[in-house]
């Protein structure tokens, strides 16, 4: 059984695949696309969301170093991505790169994993679009009730119309959704810059006092609610602030920089991904990091951290900022940029799980009717199809904080995965053309094990518990289905031939 579950898709078979007339995807992204296309899903959910929750509950003002901590990480996994990216451009990302390199089993979990945080990450962030259209819909008069909008409702309309919306863009083809991806990101990152020099302004610096504030111990809770899993092993209880706080809180801002990985979901809709996907990569990295520090510091200068914790806080920090300084309409011009950033991060991150599935149906692991494209608009409509059902429902009945949870260790374990598969790849295929190389392998793989690791132990004991029985439901299906069925275990003369 060892052969087969170790067994791997060559680069070459990989590659052939995006020939394939029915099961080929069509080249239409540039690096200025990949680029938009990263800030689109990474600016949303960490700036409009997160940064006061990290500064509130984990951090206080040093929570711009939480988000450096966790660009760090990221960072460190791009090195490794680009590399992949570059070599294998092909549909499925880190998916992809596993079969190339660790063997079958590996691809499956890290496909298996990265379903659950695409699909749960793309409605952790239609749940927030819900709130925030809620507010706006209020700030204009109109007041939706309770039941059907907003984070407490039983069945969430705006959060499943969105989705929709989304998913109807995506099967019409990548090129438009790249076209309004470009729109809305010019919006958000306006409204951004607004916060951050209008901002300025409002910025007290005693607020910033004491940068890092002294460590508190709370009551140790459960095992299933926030209680970090370094703490648990160590028999610690629940604590916030203070050095270990800016780790804590890199771990939750972490899922605010996800959009880098689905730039290398791009590369087969890539023109030159040789030379693009490294630039997508680095180039939407670092803008967002910058404006992730910037936007944390204006906003834990204009407020008192303690203060984002507050009800009328937490969901929307930035507005709330604005009001309590009286600048009023600032909070609907926030929440106008709000939806725009959240409704292009739902897109990208739709897209992202759409595109792994599709691969993983082509590669015979998941029904090959999953992989068909549209014979006019050259899209995988039918998993687009099947994957707005799934996000959409998600969206529409579980509570925001139980599809968050779910997303960062995902992303987490699978950057391990990539920066495993690295060094692994060089010994295995030497010769492979590499357009961009990793520098200093083993070295640079190792940091980025060791800083995505350390980021996981600072995840919830709950959310450890929620990826282990994701992953026993991924083995149970593998074994029953995708081990029999998968291309690899077809006879070597028909491999080249994806399923059908």
């Amino acid at each position: 059984m060892s052969s087969t579950l170790l067994r791997k898709k060559s680069v070459a078979a990989s590659i052939a695949d995006t020939e394939d007339p029915e099961h080929g995807l069509k080249k239409e992204m540039g690096a200025g696309q990949l680029t938009i296309f990263g800030i689109g899903v990474i600016v949303g959910t960490g700036i409009f969301v997160l940064t006061g929750v990290a500064a509130a509950e984990k951090a206080g003002p040093a929570a711009p170093l939480s988000f450096v901590v966790a660009a760090i990480a990221c960072g460190l996994a791009a090195l490794c991505y680009a590399e992949f990216a570059s070599s294998v451009p092909v549909a499925g990302s880190a998916y992809t790169f596993s079969y190339t390199s660790l063997g079958e089993i590996f691809a499956w979990i890290i496909g298996w994993d990265l379903i659950l945080e695409f699909a749960f990450g793309a409605a952790t962030v239609a749940k927030g679009w819900s709130g925030y259209f809620e507010r706006l819909m209020d700030d204009i008069g109109i007041h939706l009730p309770s039941s059907i909008a907003g984070q407490e409702a039983g069945f969430n309309i705006p959060a499943v119309v969105i989705v929709a919306i989304v998913a109807s863009i995506l099967i019409v083809g990548i090129r438009e959704s790249s076209r309004m991806n470009i729109v809305v990101v010019a919006v958000k990152l306006s409204v951004v810059l607004l916060v951050i020099v209008l901002g300025f302004f409002y910025v007290k610096t005693g607020n910033w006092s004491p940068f890092i504030p002294d460590q508190t111990a709370g009551a140790a809770k459960s095992a299933l609610d926030e209680k970090p899993l370094i703490q648990e092993i160590l028999g610690q209880p629940t604590s916030a602030f203070g050095v270990p706080g800016i780790f804590f809180g890199a771990s939750l801002v972490f899922f605010a920089f996800i959009g880098f990985d689905i730039v290398a979901t791009a590369a087969e809709e890539t023109k030159n991904p040789q030379r693009d996907l490294p630039i997508g990569i680095f180039a939407s990295l670092f803008i967002c990091t910058i404006l992730y520090v910037l936007v944390s510091l204006v906003v834990t200068g204009m407020v008192p951290y303690k203060d984002l914790g507050s009800p009328d806080a937490v969901g929307a920090p930035l507005a709330y900022a604005f009001k309590v300084n009286g600048v009023d309409w600032a909070s609907t011009v926030i929440s106008i940029g709000a939806l725009a950033g959240l409704t292009s991060t739902v897109l990208i991150l739709m897209y992202g799980q759409s595109r792994v599935f599709f691969s993983m149906g082509r590669d015979g692991l998941l029904p090959p009717w999953l992989s068909k494209v549209h014979p006019t608009y050259k899209t995988p409509y039918r998993i687009t199809v099947i994957t707005a059902i799934a996000v959409a429902l998600l969206a529409a009945f579980l509570p925001l904080k139980v599809l968050g949870e779910a997303t960062n260790i995902g992303t987490l374990f699978a950057f391990i995965l990539v920066a495993v598969a690295v060094p692994i790849l060089r010994k295995a295929q030497p010769d492979l053309k590499r357009p961009f190389r990793t520098p200093w392998v083993p070295l640079v793989p190792i940091a980025a094990v060791i800083a995505c690791l350390w980021l996981m132990l600072n995840l919830p004991v709950g959310t450890w518990i929620r990826l282990v029985v994701w992953m026993a439901i991924g083995f149970v299906v593998y074994f029953l289905y995708a081990r029999k069925h998968s291309r690899l275990a077809r006879p070597e003369a028909e491999q080249h031939e994806p399923a059908t």
